[in-house]
């Protein structure tokens, strides 16, 4: 049995994506002769779990095989794995859904973090990365290609159900002609704003918006979409679900007709994977990972960010074109099959780790 503690910060159980990859990989584990124990340090204002290094490792090393550390919580590690304080025999992974630094802070936090990062990513014998684009930014960074593996999210949702018929699935037009989707927290870089923007520049009738996520990542934000909701060219049209489990989001990708998130950076996106296995072309901006997962035209449609107006046209055009959209959604289905289940990447995933503990496999 591989014993592996996987580090990370705060509530191991949250509903965003780095948390769920790590929960689903968890899941897998028995199945692959592992398990996986969650060590955190505490969710607590940046640097101030930086004292908790020494406790957080040390209850980390005792009986692990391999420690795991989470790109969120490398920079609360590094000092402490650079000074030869912890973790001294044990071979250590960087398990990496975010480039150093961070995506979601201001510069300052940025650059403070990245230095704090790359003291752990330089002792890491192996770097996993969630994305070919982010594993590339690593070598950009000068890691060795031979130090950095890809081993991206599955496709499948817990709990997914097939595409019902039109007149057996759950209405989430609200008498509209189509229902939209988005699934990202409440955080700037996920573009709720502009998406709704975008949305009340439609028609009446055209959709109603659903929006799946956090509102509590980034409480002035969140403030800010919530003023927006208000507005009078929005009333009746979006309806806010919240956090939602996976098996709700599963249903809600299989009753939706076209999946949105104009996100700016997004490092793999697995909600656009989740969306395309379930039939939906997908919207956002062309950037982050979403060239790499969709073609433009084909697997969904794409603006420059930051071009609400385009954003919104091309909302319009899978609303009012059915046979258009249709077929977009077909080609996104064909292309998520290229794309690994979550058994897939998991066995990727532990031969990796069993690799890097150098246990027989």
């Amino acid at each position: 049995m591989l014993s592996i503690s996987l580090v990370t910060l705060g509530d191991p159980g949250q509903l965003t994506g780095g948390y769920l990859y790590h929960r689903r990989m968890a899941d897998a584990a028995a199945d692959h002769d592992a398990a996986v124990r969650f060590v955190s340090f505490p969710a607590m204002p940046f640097p101030t779990p930086l004292m908790a290094g020494a406790r957080v490792l040390g209850e980390a090393a005792a009986g692990a095989d391999v420690v795991v550390v989470d790109s969120i919580a490398a920079a609360l590690a590094g000092p402490w794995v650079a000074a030869g304080r912890c973790l001294r025999r044990l071979p250590v992974v960087a398990l990496v859904h975010q480039p150093p630094g961070g995506i979601d802070h201001g510069p300052a936090r940025a650059r403070a973090q990245a230095v704090l990062d790359r003291m752990l990513y330089r002792r890491a014998g192996l770097i996993i990365a969630a994305s070919d684009a982010l594993a590339a930014a690593y070598g950009a960074e000068g890691f060795p290609a031979g130090r950095i593996a890809v081993v991206p999210p599955g496709r499948d949702v817990a709990g997914a159900v097939p595409r019902a018929a039109d007149d057996e699935a759950e209405d989430l037009r609200a008498g509209r002609r189509a229902a939209l989707l988005c699934v990202g927290n409440w955080v700037e870089r996920k573009g709720i704003l502009p998406l709704l923007d975008a949305a009340a520049a439609l028609p009446a009738g055209a959709a109603t918006l659903h929006l799946v996520g956090r509102d509590d990542v980034d409480r002035a934000y969140a403030a800010r979409v919530r003023e927006r909701l208000r507005q009078p060219d929005l009333a009746g049209r979006v309806t806010v679900h919240g956090p939602v489990s996976r098996e709700r989001v599963a249903a809600l990708y299989a009753a939706a007709e076209v999946f949105v998130l104009p996100s700016t950076r997004e490092p793999y996106g697995t909600v656009y994977g989740e969306a395309m296995a379930a039939g939906l072309p997908v919207v956002g901006w062309r950037s982050g990972n979403l060239p790499h997962l969709a073609a433009d035209g084909v697997e969904g449609l794409m603006a420059d960010p930051g071009d609400v107006g385009a954003l919104a046209g091309a909302l319009r055009r899978l609303v009012d074109d059915e046979p258009y959209r249709r077929r977009l959604a077909g080609a996104a289905r064909a292309r998520a099959r290229s794309f690994p289940t979550w058994a897939e990447s998991a066995a990727r995933l532990f031969t990796l780790l069993r690799r890097a503990a150098g246990a027989p496999r």
